[in-house]
């Protein structure tokens, strides 16, 4: 990954595995008045080194991102405030992206929890239509 590039070798190990394996962020955008507004989000790091996770349509993140599309996304595991993770970038609403039911990386990913929530990807993928694509622009670690 370009953004864990420099950091060192064990670190990086560490970030990246992370960023495979834990399930939830918290989406930061900002809103039109100026204030923040954080969600938690399911998210995949794609092999571009972008971030794609779908909302549900009309969703203030993508009135917000239309309006501001720099946003921040902080990993939620934080080891007791000693293993933040945390990316500024900016973020596309991509509405002719594929859906999670034909992502196969995004739907192995979340296999457990879209079977115990919506029962089916299919099911998951037609709640949360919306594609979101984070291009991250800086790492902090």
């Amino acid at each position: 990954m370009r953004l864990t590039a420099d950091l060192p070798s064990d670190r990086r190990a560490r970030v990246e595995s992370r960023l495979q394996t834990n399930l939830m962020a918290w989406l930061t955008t900002v809103n039109s008045a100026g204030r923040p507004d954080s969600v938690p989000v399911w998210f995949l790091l794609r092999a571009d080194d972008t971030i794609l996770l779908y909302s549900q349509p009309g969703k203030a993140k993508l009135r917000n991102i239309a309006a501001n599309p720099h946003v921040a996304l902080g990993l939620d595991v934080t080891d007791i405030g000693r293993d933040i993770i945390r990316f500024e970038g900016t973020a596309a609403h991509v509405p002719k992206h594929p859906p999670a039911d034909q992502v196969a990386e995004y739907a192995s990913k979340y296999t457990e929890r879209i079977a115990a929530i919506f029962g089916t990807v299919e099911q998951f993928a037609a709640v949360f239509s919306e594609a979101i694509v984070i291009t991250p622009t800086r790492l902090h670690t």
